[in-house]
């Protein structure tokens, strides 16, 4: 993927994106002027750049973030080809955050008297922002480790136009994924937490794997959901979607959720080459 758009929400993992990015090869550049984006993605167009790029726009921009909208405007008119990736996580989430790491809010002085009220600021200007967006990523209950692994996983691979398809497993005990665009509950169907010799394990053992799909209703589920998504997914992409995110929850996210991810993204992948699978909350006890 040629340019890549960063931008969101302060605290929500822009910088552990960034750091994911130049980890797979892109040229990075941080708090950019929304003036000057056209700038670099005629760069990049062109080749004069190192390959692909990633460039960082945000509410640091200060009054000058108006513009950001009419600047992607311009770069369609350009012929610019770009993925605007959007941050995102709750806002007692980005509150935590900013208490537990002392900084300063962006905001905080320029027309917001504090925390709270920089962070409602902040999501009112960047609302446009979300609205476009290809990606959209919920950080609220996601480890650094897993992020990267996220952004890595959705980025690392050549641009192409097809659709690009995330499964992922979460746990509804920590929280709805915001981001998903389609969320399956599969919190019905036979719960290993309860075997001695599984609790420990997850969704990735074979012995879990085993015991979830054993029941009639897990394999009836399971054929029932990957015949609709095999419906559904080419009719997302005919209408442009450019990346779609498959949420599968059970209580914990470690054996259930896990498990059917896991079946669905490797399904898809024969249709559909640009498929992650991630856990969200497999990392959590």
């Amino acid at each position: 993927m040629g340019l890549i758009i960063v931008t969101g929400m302060s605290g929500a993992g822009k910088s552990t994106t960034i750091n994911a990015l130049e980890d797979i090869g892109y040229f990075c550049v941080d708090n950019v002027p929304p003036e000057l984006i056209d700038r670099f993605a005629l760069l990049n167009t062109r080749g004069q750049s190192e390959g692909r790029m990633a460039l960082v726009v945000d509410a640091r921009a200060g009054d000058l973030f108006d513009r950001f909208d009419e600047t992607l405007d311009r770069l369609a008119t350009l012929g610019c080809l770009y993925k605007l990736l959007f941050l995102d996580a709750a806002d007692d989430t980005l509150l935590d955050r900013y208490q537990e790491g002392r900084r300063r809010h962006p905001l905080i002085g320029h027309g917001a008297a504090g925390l709270p009220e920089a962070i409602s600021k902040e999501r009112a200007l960047l609302a446009k922002a979300r609205e476009r967006a290809d990606y959209v990523v919920d950080t609220t209950n996601t480890a650094v480790s897993v992020l990267k692994g996220r952004i890595t996983e959705l980025f690392r691979s050549e641009e192409s136009d097809a659709m690009t398809v995330e499964c992922l497993s979460f746990g509804f005990k920590n929280g709805l994924p915001h981001e998903a665009d389609l969320v399956f509950d599969v919190r019905c169907l036979p719960n290993p937490h309860y075997v001695v010799e599984l609790k420990v394990k997850t969704g990735l053992d074979q012995a879990v794997r085993d015991y979830v799909m054993d029941s009639p209703k897990s394999r009836e589920m399971l054929s029932r959901i990957l015949g609709f998504l095999d419906f559904s997914l080419p009719l997302y992409a005919e209408e442009g979607k450019s990346h779609l995110v498959v949420a599968f929850g059970c209580t914990g996210g470690h054996h259930r959720s896990v498990t059917f991810a896991q079946l669905a993204g490797e399904h898809l992948r024969d249709r559909f080459p640009g498929v992650t699978i991630t856990h969200r909350d497999l990392e959590k006890t």
